[in-house]
Protein backbone atom coordinates (compact mmCIF):
# COMPACT_ATOMS: atom_id res chain seq x y z
CA UNK A 1 0.00 0.00 0.00
CA UNK A 2 0.85 3.58 -0.73
CA UNK A 3 -0.42 6.45 0.86
CA UNK A 4 -2.38 8.48 -2.22
CA UNK A 5 -3.34 12.23 -0.89
CA UNK A 6 -5.53 13.52 -3.84
CA UNK A 7 -4.19 17.66 -3.90
CA UNK A 8 -5.72 20.23 -5.33
CA UNK A 9 -3.88 23.42 -4.12
CA UNK A 10 -5.03 27.12 -4.82
CA UNK A 11 -3.59 28.85 -1.77
CA UNK A 12 -0.13 28.21 -3.11
CA UNK A 13 -1.35 29.85 -6.45
CA UNK A 14 -2.22 33.33 -4.20
CA UNK A 15 0.85 35.46 -4.82
CA UNK A 16 3.83 34.80 -2.97
CA UNK A 17 3.24 37.96 -0.06
CA UNK A 18 0.79 36.03 1.33
CA UNK A 19 3.02 32.98 2.48
CA UNK A 20 6.48 31.54 2.29
CA UNK A 21 7.49 28.43 0.91
CA UNK A 22 8.62 26.17 4.00
CA UNK A 23 9.34 22.40 3.95
CA UNK A 24 8.54 20.93 6.79
CA UNK A 25 11.94 19.55 9.26
CA UNK A 26 12.80 15.94 9.33
CA UNK A 27 12.83 14.52 12.69
CA UNK A 28 14.93 11.59 13.93
CA UNK A 29 12.44 8.83 14.60
CA UNK A 30 9.40 8.95 13.77
CA UNK A 31 6.54 6.91 15.16
CA UNK A 32 2.67 6.70 13.60
CA UNK A 33 0.24 7.33 17.37
CA UNK A 34 -2.54 7.55 15.46
CA UNK A 35 -4.46 7.87 11.64
CA UNK A 36 -7.91 8.78 11.58
CA UNK A 37 -9.25 6.42 8.81
CA UNK A 38 -13.00 7.80 8.89
CA UNK A 39 -11.16 11.21 8.08
CA UNK A 40 -9.16 10.02 5.20
CA UNK A 41 -12.25 8.56 3.82
CA UNK A 42 -13.71 11.86 3.16
CA UNK A 43 -10.47 13.38 2.07
CA UNK A 44 -10.21 10.66 -0.73
CA UNK A 45 -6.95 9.65 1.02
CA UNK A 46 -5.80 6.34 0.53
CA UNK A 47 -3.81 5.25 3.47
CA UNK A 48 0.24 3.88 3.26
CA UNK A 49 1.80 1.41 5.50
CA UNK A 50 2.21 2.39 8.78
CA UNK A 51 6.20 3.60 8.60
CA UNK A 52 5.36 4.88 5.51
CA UNK A 53 2.69 7.46 7.05
CA UNK A 54 4.83 7.98 9.76
CA UNK A 55 7.57 9.81 7.78
CA UNK A 56 4.79 11.50 5.73
CA UNK A 57 2.59 12.88 8.86
CA UNK A 58 6.20 14.17 10.44
CA UNK A 59 7.06 15.61 7.80
CA UNK A 60 10.88 13.44 6.38
CA UNK A 61 8.49 12.70 2.95
CA UNK A 62 6.41 15.00 1.43
CA UNK A 63 3.59 13.26 -0.71
CA UNK A 64 3.29 14.22 -4.42
CA UNK A 65 1.48 17.11 -4.84
CA UNK A 66 2.39 19.02 -1.89
CA UNK A 67 3.41 22.62 -2.21
CA UNK A 68 4.30 23.38 1.81
CA UNK A 69 3.44 26.64 3.18
CA UNK A 70 4.01 28.72 6.12
CA UNK A 71 0.71 31.04 6.30
CA UNK A 72 1.43 34.70 7.09
CA UNK A 73 -0.95 36.93 9.14
CA UNK A 74 -0.80 39.29 12.28
CA UNK A 75 -3.61 39.42 15.36
CA UNK A 76 -4.91 41.51 17.96
CA UNK A 77 -3.70 38.86 20.95
CA UNK A 78 -5.66 39.72 24.41
CA UNK A 79 -6.61 42.94 22.69
CA UNK A 80 -3.17 43.91 21.81
CA UNK A 81 -2.15 43.94 18.06
CA UNK A 82 0.68 42.34 16.98
CA UNK A 83 1.80 43.47 13.34
CA UNK A 84 3.32 39.85 12.40
CA UNK A 85 2.41 36.65 13.42
CA UNK A 86 2.00 33.95 10.72
CA UNK A 87 2.85 29.91 11.05
CA UNK A 88 5.25 29.88 13.69
CA UNK A 89 5.62 25.82 13.80
CA UNK A 90 2.83 24.74 11.02
CA UNK A 91 3.50 24.10 7.25
CA UNK A 92 -0.03 23.71 4.92
CA UNK A 93 1.00 20.91 3.04
CA UNK A 94 -1.89 21.15 0.66
CA UNK A 95 -5.57 21.02 -0.08
CA UNK A 96 -7.67 18.09 -0.81
CA UNK A 97 -11.28 18.10 -2.56
CA UNK A 98 -13.49 15.25 -0.43
CA UNK A 99 -15.87 12.98 -1.81
CA UNK A 100 -18.39 15.61 0.26
CA UNK A 101 -17.05 18.45 -2.30
CA UNK A 102 -15.75 20.42 0.84
CA UNK A 103 -12.37 21.76 0.03
CA UNK A 104 -10.29 21.04 3.15
CA UNK A 105 -6.67 22.21 4.34
CA UNK A 106 -4.01 19.80 5.26
CA UNK A 107 -1.26 20.69 7.64
CA UNK A 108 1.44 19.65 9.76
CA UNK A 109 1.25 21.21 13.20
CA UNK A 110 4.65 21.07 14.97
CA UNK A 111 6.96 20.75 12.16
CA UNK A 112 9.92 22.66 12.81
CA UNK A 113 10.83 26.67 12.35
CA UNK A 114 9.81 28.82 9.50
CA UNK A 115 10.42 32.37 8.63
CA UNK A 116 7.15 33.42 11.05
CA UNK A 117 8.47 31.27 14.45
CA UNK A 118 9.80 34.45 16.06
CA UNK A 119 13.14 32.71 17.66
CA UNK A 120 10.94 29.89 18.83
CA UNK A 121 11.85 26.23 18.20
CA UNK A 122 8.53 24.94 15.83
CA UNK A 123 8.47 22.20 17.45
CA UNK A 124 5.03 20.87 19.44
CA UNK A 125 5.22 18.61 22.56
CA UNK A 126 2.94 15.68 22.90
CA UNK A 127 0.76 16.56 25.31
CA UNK A 128 -0.76 18.97 23.61
CA UNK A 129 -1.19 17.32 20.11
CA UNK A 130 -2.90 14.70 21.80
CA UNK A 131 -5.24 17.33 23.61
CA UNK A 132 -5.99 18.23 20.00
CA UNK A 133 -6.44 14.96 18.88
CA UNK A 134 -9.23 14.24 21.60
CA UNK A 135 -10.73 17.64 21.34
CA UNK A 136 -11.19 18.29 17.95
CA UNK A 137 -12.74 15.14 17.15
CA UNK A 138 -14.72 15.21 20.00
CA UNK A 139 -16.23 18.67 19.23
CA UNK A 140 -16.74 16.75 15.48
CA UNK A 141 -18.73 14.24 17.04
CA UNK A 142 -20.63 16.99 19.61
CA UNK A 143 -21.93 18.77 16.15
CA UNK A 144 -20.13 21.99 16.09
CA UNK A 145 -17.96 23.70 13.69
CA UNK A 146 -14.02 22.77 14.00
CA UNK A 147 -11.23 21.82 12.68
CA UNK A 148 -10.40 17.99 12.78
CA UNK A 149 -7.39 15.75 13.53
CA UNK A 150 -6.10 13.33 10.66
CA UNK A 151 -2.97 11.73 12.36
CA UNK A 152 -0.54 12.08 15.52
CA UNK A 153 3.35 11.04 15.31
CA UNK A 154 5.95 11.17 17.69
CA UNK A 155 9.02 12.40 16.49
CA UNK A 156 11.92 10.56 18.65
CA UNK A 157 13.43 14.08 19.40
CA UNK A 158 12.82 15.55 22.82
CA UNK A 159 11.36 19.46 22.93
CA UNK A 160 12.65 21.41 25.77
CA UNK A 161 9.96 23.66 27.81
CA UNK A 162 9.74 23.93 31.32
CA UNK A 163 11.61 20.93 30.74
CA UNK A 164 12.24 18.43 28.51
CA UNK A 165 9.25 16.95 26.95
CA UNK A 166 8.51 14.08 24.41
CA UNK A 167 7.87 15.64 20.55
CA UNK A 168 5.19 15.03 18.26
CA UNK A 169 3.40 16.42 15.39
CA UNK A 170 -0.49 16.93 14.42
CA UNK A 171 -1.90 16.64 11.40
CA UNK A 172 -4.54 19.26 11.15
CA UNK A 173 -7.33 19.55 8.77
CA UNK A 174 -9.79 22.48 8.25
CA UNK A 175 -11.87 24.23 5.67
CA UNK A 176 -9.39 26.48 5.03
CA UNK A 177 -6.67 28.62 8.03
CA UNK A 178 -7.92 32.19 7.21
CA UNK A 179 -7.91 33.87 10.06
CA UNK A 180 -9.47 37.42 10.73
CA UNK A 181 -5.57 38.27 10.80
CA UNK A 182 -5.08 37.28 7.75
CA UNK A 183 -7.43 39.86 7.01
CA UNK A 184 -5.65 42.37 9.10
CA UNK A 185 -2.62 42.03 7.92
CA UNK A 186 -2.69 43.42 4.49
CA UNK A 187 -5.08 45.96 5.85
CA UNK A 188 -2.34 47.67 8.21
CA UNK A 189 0.20 47.34 5.84
CA UNK A 190 -1.99 49.02 3.42
CA UNK A 191 -1.74 46.12 0.43
CA UNK A 192 -5.03 47.00 -0.77
CA UNK A 193 -4.41 44.64 -4.01
CA UNK A 194 -3.60 41.75 -1.53
CA UNK A 195 -6.30 42.47 0.57
CA UNK A 196 -9.10 42.42 -2.38
CA UNK A 197 -7.25 39.22 -3.55
CA UNK A 198 -7.87 37.82 0.07
CA UNK A 199 -11.39 38.62 0.33
CA UNK A 200 -12.03 37.04 -3.48
CA UNK A 201 -10.54 34.08 -2.57
CA UNK A 202 -12.94 34.09 0.71
CA UNK A 203 -15.84 34.75 -1.06
CA UNK A 204 -14.77 32.02 -3.63
CA UNK A 205 -13.69 29.24 -0.80
CA UNK A 206 -15.98 30.18 1.90
CA UNK A 207 -19.11 32.63 1.04
CA UNK A 208 -19.47 31.42 -3.05
CA UNK A 209 -22.58 34.29 -4.04
CA UNK A 210 -21.45 36.87 -1.15
CA UNK A 211 -22.06 40.15 -2.65
CA UNK A 212 -18.64 41.96 -2.11
CA UNK A 213 -16.40 42.34 1.14
CA UNK A 214 -19.70 43.68 3.20
CA UNK A 215 -21.24 40.06 1.87
CA UNK A 216 -18.36 38.29 3.34
CA UNK A 217 -18.72 40.28 6.62
CA UNK A 218 -22.38 39.10 6.78
CA UNK A 219 -20.98 35.28 6.13
CA UNK A 220 -18.54 35.43 8.81
CA UNK A 221 -20.85 36.77 11.49
CA UNK A 222 -23.67 34.38 10.77
CA UNK A 223 -20.84 31.35 11.15
CA UNK A 224 -19.17 32.90 14.11
CA UNK A 225 -22.38 33.39 15.81
CA UNK A 226 -23.75 29.84 15.61
CA UNK A 227 -20.28 28.45 16.19
CA UNK A 228 -20.13 30.49 19.65
CA UNK A 229 -23.78 29.38 20.91
CA UNK A 230 -22.19 25.78 20.21
CA UNK A 231 -19.28 26.51 22.40
CA UNK A 232 -21.81 27.84 24.71
CA UNK A 233 -23.85 25.21 25.04
CA UNK A 234 -21.44 22.80 25.96
CA UNK A 235 -19.52 24.37 28.68
CA UNK A 236 -16.46 25.09 26.27
CA UNK A 237 -14.20 27.33 26.73
CA UNK A 238 -11.68 28.20 23.89
CA UNK A 239 -9.32 29.99 26.11
CA UNK A 240 -7.47 32.16 23.75
CA UNK A 241 -10.05 33.73 21.41
CA UNK A 242 -7.75 36.19 19.71
CA UNK A 243 -8.31 37.66 16.29
CA UNK A 244 -5.41 34.98 14.42
CA UNK A 245 -7.71 32.33 16.23
CA UNK A 246 -10.84 33.61 14.61
CA UNK A 247 -11.68 31.30 11.42
CA UNK A 248 -13.09 33.14 8.69
CA UNK A 249 -14.75 29.22 8.22
CA UNK A 250 -16.63 29.41 11.24
CA UNK A 251 -14.40 26.56 12.82
CA UNK A 252 -13.35 25.82 16.44
CA UNK A 253 -9.29 26.45 15.69
CA UNK A 254 -6.48 26.35 17.68
CA UNK A 255 -6.62 24.02 21.10
CA UNK A 256 -4.74 25.70 23.23
CA UNK A 257 -5.45 26.09 26.59
CA UNK A 258 -9.27 25.49 25.92
CA UNK A 259 -11.02 23.21 28.65
CA UNK A 260 -14.58 21.62 29.51
CA UNK A 261 -16.79 23.32 32.46
CA UNK A 262 -17.26 20.91 34.79
CA UNK A 263 -19.17 22.70 37.95
CA UNK A 264 -21.00 25.47 36.35
CA UNK A 265 -19.86 28.95 36.66
CA UNK A 266 -19.89 31.80 33.54
CA UNK A 267 -17.16 33.61 35.07
CA UNK A 268 -14.70 30.14 34.62
CA UNK A 269 -11.43 30.34 33.10
CA UNK A 270 -8.49 28.22 32.63
CA UNK A 271 -6.31 29.73 30.66
CA UNK A 272 -2.99 30.26 32.49
CA UNK A 273 -2.59 33.06 30.19
CA UNK A 274 -5.92 34.91 30.50
CA UNK A 275 -5.06 36.69 34.10
CA UNK A 276 -7.49 39.16 33.27
CA UNK A 277 -10.59 36.84 32.35
CA UNK A 278 -11.14 38.36 28.47
CA UNK A 279 -11.59 35.12 27.96
CA UNK A 280 -14.22 33.88 30.18
CA UNK A 281 -16.93 31.14 29.12
CA UNK A 282 -19.86 33.86 29.70
CA UNK A 283 -17.01 36.60 27.68
CA UNK A 284 -17.03 34.65 24.45
CA UNK A 285 -20.12 35.80 22.44
CA UNK A 286 -18.74 39.80 23.62
CA UNK A 287 -15.35 38.59 22.41
CA UNK A 288 -16.61 36.92 18.97
CA UNK A 289 -18.33 40.15 18.10
CA UNK A 290 -15.05 42.31 19.07
CA UNK A 291 -12.91 39.67 16.53
CA UNK A 292 -15.29 40.59 14.12
CA UNK A 293 -15.35 44.44 14.43
CA UNK A 294 -11.63 44.04 13.47
CA UNK A 295 -12.50 41.86 10.16
CA UNK A 296 -15.13 45.10 9.44
CA UNK A 297 -12.23 47.39 9.40
CA UNK A 298 -9.83 45.45 7.83
CA UNK A 299 -12.84 45.25 5.40
CA UNK A 300 -13.55 48.89 4.97
CA UNK A 301 -9.79 49.72 3.96
CA UNK A 302 -10.67 48.60 0.73
CA UNK A 303 -13.82 50.16 -0.05
CA UNK A 304 -13.72 53.15 -2.31
CA UNK A 305 -16.93 54.80 -0.26
CA UNK A 306 -15.89 54.73 3.16
CA UNK A 307 -18.22 56.47 5.06
CA UNK A 308 -20.28 53.97 3.35
CA UNK A 309 -19.03 51.22 3.76
CA UNK A 310 -18.66 52.02 7.75
CA UNK A 311 -22.47 52.72 7.97
CA UNK A 312 -22.87 49.44 6.51
CA UNK A 313 -20.25 46.88 8.38
CA UNK A 314 -21.57 48.66 11.12
CA UNK A 315 -24.87 47.62 11.44
CA UNK A 316 -23.99 43.97 10.43
CA UNK A 317 -21.91 44.00 13.58
CA UNK A 318 -24.57 45.71 15.66
CA UNK A 319 -26.39 43.05 14.54
CA UNK A 320 -24.60 39.93 15.58
CA UNK A 321 -25.05 40.11 19.34
CA UNK A 322 -28.99 39.45 18.84
CA UNK A 323 -27.91 37.17 16.22
CA UNK A 324 -25.92 34.88 18.86
CA UNK A 325 -28.31 35.63 21.73
CA UNK A 326 -30.93 33.86 18.98
CA UNK A 327 -28.97 31.25 18.39
CA UNK A 328 -28.02 30.60 22.15
CA UNK A 329 -31.73 30.76 22.84
CA UNK A 330 -32.21 27.88 20.10
CA UNK A 331 -29.73 25.66 22.01
CA UNK A 332 -30.72 25.59 25.56
CA UNK A 333 -34.31 25.28 24.07
CA UNK A 334 -33.50 22.51 23.16
CA UNK A 335 -31.04 21.31 26.22
CA UNK A 336 -34.51 21.66 29.26
CA UNK A 337 -36.67 20.04 26.36
CA UNK A 338 -38.41 22.63 24.13
CA UNK A 339 -38.88 22.76 20.65
CA UNK A 340 -41.57 25.59 20.84
CA UNK A 341 -41.06 29.49 21.68
CA UNK A 342 -42.05 31.11 24.67
CA UNK A 343 -41.60 34.68 25.57
CA UNK A 344 -40.57 33.43 29.57
CA UNK A 345 -38.14 30.57 28.12
CA UNK A 346 -34.82 32.85 28.35
CA UNK A 347 -35.76 33.67 31.78
CA UNK A 348 -36.66 30.37 32.56
CA UNK A 349 -32.97 29.10 31.33
CA UNK A 350 -30.77 31.99 32.79
CA UNK A 351 -32.89 31.25 36.32
CA UNK A 352 -31.55 27.35 36.04
CA UNK A 353 -28.21 28.83 35.29
CA UNK A 354 -28.10 30.90 38.14
CA UNK A 355 -29.47 28.08 40.37
CA UNK A 356 -26.37 26.11 39.07
CA UNK A 357 -23.78 28.15 39.70
CA UNK A 358 -24.98 29.02 43.24
CA UNK A 359 -24.96 25.23 43.82
CA UNK A 360 -22.01 23.83 42.09
CA UNK A 361 -24.04 22.13 39.69
CA UNK A 362 -21.96 19.95 37.24
CA UNK A 363 -22.98 21.84 33.72
CA UNK A 364 -22.60 18.81 31.48
CA UNK A 365 -23.93 16.22 33.92
CA UNK A 366 -27.05 18.71 35.12
CA UNK A 367 -28.96 18.93 31.19
CA UNK A 368 -27.80 15.50 30.53
CA UNK A 369 -29.93 14.21 33.77
CA UNK A 370 -33.11 16.71 32.95
CA UNK A 371 -33.80 13.56 30.44
CA UNK A 372 -34.57 11.79 33.89
CA UNK A 373 -34.93 11.99 37.50
CA UNK A 374 -31.67 12.71 39.03
CA UNK A 375 -31.18 15.64 37.98
CA UNK A 376 -31.46 17.95 41.17
CA UNK A 377 -28.78 15.38 42.61
CA UNK A 378 -26.52 17.94 40.91
CA UNK A 379 -27.04 20.37 43.03
CA UNK A 380 -25.65 21.07 46.46
CA UNK A 381 -29.31 21.77 47.78
CA UNK A 382 -31.48 19.93 45.92
CA UNK A 383 -34.50 21.68 46.47
CA UNK A 384 -33.29 24.85 44.62
CA UNK A 385 -33.88 22.64 41.45
CA UNK A 386 -37.49 21.61 42.83
CA UNK A 387 -37.84 25.18 43.24
CA UNK A 388 -37.00 25.82 39.14
CA UNK A 389 -38.39 22.60 38.31
CA UNK A 390 -42.21 23.12 38.83
CA UNK A 391 -42.40 26.17 36.06
CA UNK A 392 -40.13 23.93 33.69
CA UNK A 393 -42.70 21.02 34.14
CA UNK A 394 -45.76 23.21 33.74
CA UNK A 395 -43.78 24.31 29.94
CA UNK A 396 -42.93 21.19 29.30
CA UNK A 397 -46.51 20.29 29.15
CA UNK A 398 -46.81 21.98 26.14
CA UNK A 399 -44.19 19.51 24.02
CA UNK A 400 -44.66 15.97 22.56
CA UNK A 401 -41.22 14.49 23.07
CA UNK A 402 -39.01 16.43 25.43
CA UNK A 403 -36.92 13.93 26.59
CA UNK A 404 -35.98 12.62 22.88
CA UNK A 405 -34.95 16.56 22.53
CA UNK A 406 -33.08 16.83 25.59
CA UNK A 407 -31.18 13.78 24.76
CA UNK A 408 -30.14 14.65 21.40
CA UNK A 409 -29.19 18.18 22.69
CA UNK A 410 -27.41 17.22 25.95
CA UNK A 411 -24.35 15.12 25.52
CA UNK A 412 -23.23 12.36 28.35
CA UNK A 413 -19.76 12.49 27.20
CA UNK A 414 -17.48 15.09 27.23
CA UNK A 415 -13.38 15.45 27.54
CA UNK A 416 -13.32 16.48 30.83
CA UNK A 417 -10.20 17.91 31.94
CA UNK A 418 -8.96 15.60 34.60
CA UNK A 419 -9.43 12.82 31.89
CA UNK A 420 -7.33 14.74 29.66
CA UNK A 421 -4.29 15.52 31.75
CA UNK A 422 -4.54 11.78 33.12
CA UNK A 423 -4.30 10.77 29.73
CA UNK A 424 -1.39 13.04 28.52
CA UNK A 425 0.59 11.52 31.73
CA UNK A 426 0.03 8.05 30.61
CA UNK A 427 1.02 8.78 26.71
CA UNK A 428 4.13 10.16 28.00
CA UNK A 429 4.96 7.16 30.21
CA UNK A 430 4.48 5.64 26.68
CA UNK A 431 0.67 3.81 27.13
CA UNK A 432 -1.82 5.18 25.04
CA UNK A 433 -4.78 3.15 26.12
CA UNK A 434 -6.61 6.13 27.25
CA UNK A 435 -5.75 8.07 24.62
CA UNK A 436 -7.72 5.67 22.40
CA UNK A 437 -10.41 4.65 24.70
CA UNK A 438 -11.19 8.31 25.16
CA UNK A 439 -11.00 8.69 21.07
CA UNK A 440 -13.38 5.67 21.14
CA UNK A 441 -16.08 7.14 23.75
CA UNK A 442 -16.23 10.59 22.51
CA UNK A 443 -17.37 9.65 19.15
CA UNK A 444 -20.88 8.58 20.44
CA UNK A 445 -21.04 11.67 23.04
CA UNK A 446 -24.90 11.16 23.07
CA UNK A 447 -25.49 7.69 23.83
CA UNK A 448 -25.36 6.09 26.86
CA UNK A 449 -22.31 3.70 27.33
CA UNK A 450 -22.41 2.27 30.53
CA UNK A 451 -19.09 0.94 30.50
CA UNK A 452 -17.56 4.35 30.22
CA UNK A 453 -19.98 5.76 33.06
CA UNK A 454 -16.44 6.46 35.13
CA UNK A 455 -15.76 9.13 31.86
CA UNK A 456 -19.18 11.21 33.34
CA UNK A 457 -17.96 11.80 36.60
CA UNK A 458 -16.09 15.23 37.53
CA UNK A 459 -13.06 15.30 39.03
CA UNK A 460 -12.24 14.79 43.07
CA UNK A 461 -10.89 17.50 44.73
CA UNK A 462 -7.11 16.14 44.22
CA UNK A 463 -8.14 16.07 40.38
CA UNK A 464 -9.40 19.15 39.56
CA UNK A 465 -7.60 20.88 36.59
CA UNK A 466 -6.94 24.69 37.62
CA UNK A 467 -5.27 25.92 34.60
CA UNK A 468 -3.87 24.49 30.85
CA UNK A 469 -1.48 25.67 28.97
CA UNK A 470 -0.93 27.08 25.06
CA UNK A 471 1.27 24.29 23.71
CA UNK A 472 3.74 26.73 22.26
Amino acid sequence: MTLMIPFDNSYARLPDSFFARQAPVPVRAPQLIAFNNDLAQILRISPGDVPEMAETFAGNTLPDGAEPIAQLYSGHQFGNYNPQLGDGRAVLLGETVGADGLRRDIQLKGSGPTPFSRQGDGRAWLGPVLREYVVSEAMHALGIPTTRALAAVETGEVVRREEPMPGAVLTRVAQSHLRVGTFQVFAARGQMDSLHRLTEYAIERHYPGADGPMGLLRGVVQSQAELIAGWMSVGFIHGVMNTDNCSIAGETIDYGPCAFMDSYHPNTVFSSIDRMGRYAYSNQPDIAVWNVAQLATSLIQQMKDKDAAVEEATEIVHAMPDLLQKNWLRRFRAKIGLTTEDKGDEALISDLLTRMAQNQADFTNTFRALGGDKARDQFLNPEAFDEWSDGWQARLSQEGDPVATMTAANPAFIPRNHRVEQMIEAAVQGDYTPFHRLNTVLAQPYEDQPEADDLTRPPTKSEVVHATFCGT
